[in-house]
């Protein structure tokens, strides 16, 4: 262990700082030196006087968190240990705390990889742009400390105050009974799940709650596909009403209904923006430039004002504190609420599914149907090796058709005269293009997907 927190190996820092947050390769990127480097870093970015600390189920997670802890205190700011937390229990704590936070997770990556999300206190997002340059920049200085008083640290489980304020904010307690299959993944549902729902009209069926950072079972990333065939099955083995997958830190949910089949983030996102217009009618919905033009017809339909923004939770959150919005969704399925500091909790909007669910006879699949207006393809990467050339090439193939509009909100986005659109993004950290493509119906999103496709890739 360095004596001083701000000692540690020199390394290129732009491999593990990114967009987002800080992730890499443990013993690799990074290491117990350089993330009490990153802590006492924050600390002096941060000020005030403490930070609040949480970790997910990876080995190396609780390590790496008591060595932040220890670049924290060495500035003479304290830290609350939370200890096991989802991400969305780490906002929780730093919105009610009202301290700065950090969580120790690499959300769905592989068993090898841990990383740091930081928040400001309140669950203020901290991005590139909104001081993980600063924290970067302020490592690599490698400047020593200057001395003084230490923090300390203490222990706060914050589980069940957690679980309390999510039923707060939905009321379930009259919902017809359900049964609900939830696959944790491994991840951090399994550590929130039970307590969320205990006491509720909803039989749990769990797979995977078992807490393993070398994910056993398969990736807690529900994005993918094949990660959610084993609750596809369960749920139509049992009969249940719906299923739930999150991801390894638990801030993202996915839904299935009765029949095993996906329910598109995008009709969540509709949903949820429903039933939070009805509680505080004309207000603004967030939704990114992804999402389905289901959720903008739909937010307008209820009476409410759909604003379009970037991908990426920085961005959102930004537009809901500008806006007032009360709510935002992200095809990736992060949800926020402005109830929740602003933050994503997939806890928060699956409890919401539910509460919708059990609060009417349909099953769930009908139900959804009506959120559900168009065919999307769903994300889908290209390795390119020119990513500014390829995006040049699409923008040159379709501005000069009749009743093509685009824009560079993010990325390339297209709109075609019969409603059909796509985006496509070049991705931050790798060398690829990512298309999604939304269509009236499958052969339309198929030959406009195909189109799209052939020309990115140069076939």
């Amino acid at each position: 262990m360095s004596a001083n927190p701000r000692e540690h190996q020199v390394r290129d820092l732009s491999t593990v700082f990114k967009a987002y947050d800080i992730r890499g390769v443990v013993g690799e990127q990074l290491d117990a030196d350089l993330v009490r480097a990153v802590g006492a870093a924050f600390a002096r970015l941060v000020g005030g006087t403490g930070v609040v600390v949480g970790y997910d189920m990876r080995e190396a997670s609780p390590g790496l968190a008591a060595a932040f802890a220890e670049g924290v205190t060495a500035q003479g700011l304290d830290v609350v240990d939370i200890g096991l937390a989802s991400t969305d229990m780490l906002y929780f704590g730093s919105g009610r705390l009202n301290l700065p936070g950090a969580m120790f997770t690499a959300s769905h990556n592989p068993a090898k990889y841990n990383g740091i999300k930081l928040c400001r206190a309140g669950a203020a997002p901290v991005g590139q742009d909104s001081g993980l340059a600063e924290v970067r920049a302020d490592v690599e200085a490698n400047t020593p400390d200057a001395g003084g008083a230490t923090g300390t640290v203490r222990q706060q489980d914050l589980l069940t105050e957690y679980a309390a304020y999510l039923r707060e904010l939905v009321d379930l307690s009259s919902i017809r009974p359900l049964t609900v299959v939830v696959d944790a993944g491994n991840g951090m549902g399994g550590h929130t799940v039970p307590t969320v729902f205990d006491g509720l009209p909803v039989e749990v069926v769990p797979m995977y709650f078992e807490l393993d950072g070398n994910f056993p079972n398969h990736e807690a990333n529900p994005l993918d596909p094949k990660n959610i065939v084993d609750l596809q099955a369960r749920v139509r083995e049992v009969g249940a009403d719906a299923g739930l997958a999150f991801d390894g830190d638990a801030d993202r949910c996915f839904v299935v209904d009765e029949r095993g089949e996906p329910v598109s983030p995008s009709a969540v996102t509709a949903l949820v923006a429903v039933r939070e217009l009805a509680k505080v009618p004309g207000s603004t919905i967030i939704h990114n430039l992804i999402t389905s033009r289901a959720v903008p017809e739909i937010v307008a339909e209820h009476g409410g004002v759909p604003v379009r923004t970037r991908v990426g939770h920085s961005f959102i959150k930004e537009r809901m504190a500008e806006t007032g919005a009360i709510f935002g969704g992200e095809h990736s399925a992060h949800y926020y609420f402005r109830d929740f500091w602003r933050a994503d909790t997939g806890m928060l909007a699956a409890l919401h599914v539910l509460a919708a669910l059990g609060g009417q006879p349909a099953p769930l699949s009908e139900f959804a149907a009506e959120y559900e207006r168009y065919r999307a393809s769903g994300e889908i990467n290209s390795t390119v090796t020119d990513q500014r050339g390829r995006l040049d090439a699409v923008r040159a193939a379709y501005g000069d058709r009749d009743g093509v509009t685009i824009d560079e909100l993010d990325g390339l986005s297209v709109h075609l005269a019969d409603g059909s659109w796509f985006n496509l993004r070049a991705s931050n950290t790798e060398p690829l293009l990512r298309l999604n493509v939304e269509a009236a119906d499958e052969p339309g999103m198929a030959a406009l997907r195909d189109d799209v496709l052939a020309i990115v890739r140069g076939e």
